[in-house]
């Protein structure tokens, strides 16, 4: 595993946000299994919520699909997402998530279009659509 790997498995234990994913897989009745680059991926989620098909919390990535449905796309996609966890400082990431989902939405009515943390981790590895502002879009 590179050494950012480790870096960013360790300081995601640190600020708690890989134990908050852990809590999740426990709570959702998810089974974890080790995945590439120091992420834990956890399928069987049972919880509705969030709506999305896979998620992260630090460096745990849930799903309610079935063991081995992630394609590695999304892993990278996910993975990302894990390392801005760790630029974030953990649980912070929640937060500023929430309000990059209102931004986007305000923007676009897409929760991921304009979403930074979705943009950066690449829109089409997570199976998002790139929808243009509202602004921008020939009315009819």
């Amino acid at each position: 595993m590179r050494r950012l790997y480790r870096v960013r498995r360790t300081l995601n234990y640190l600020n708690l946000s890989t134990p908050l994913g852990l809590l999740l897989v426990r709570l959702g009745g998810a089974r974890r299994t080790a995945g590439p680059d120091g992420l834990i991926l956890a399928y069987g989620y049972r919880v509705p919520f969030p709506v999305a098909g896979a998620f992260t919390v630090g460096n745990v990535v849930l799903t309610r699909s079935p063991e081995g449905s992630l394609t590695e796309s999304l892993v990278r996609h996910e993975g990302r997402h894990a390392s801005q966890y760790m630029l974030c400082a953990g649980l912070p990431m929640l937060p500023l998530y929430v309000v990059a989902v209102v931004v986007s939405v305000l923007v676009c009515g897409d929760p991921a279009s304009w979403n930074v943390f979705e943009r950066l981790a690449n829109l089409e590895e997570g199976n998002y659509i790139r929808k243009s502002p509202w602004w921008l879009r020939k009315k009819l």
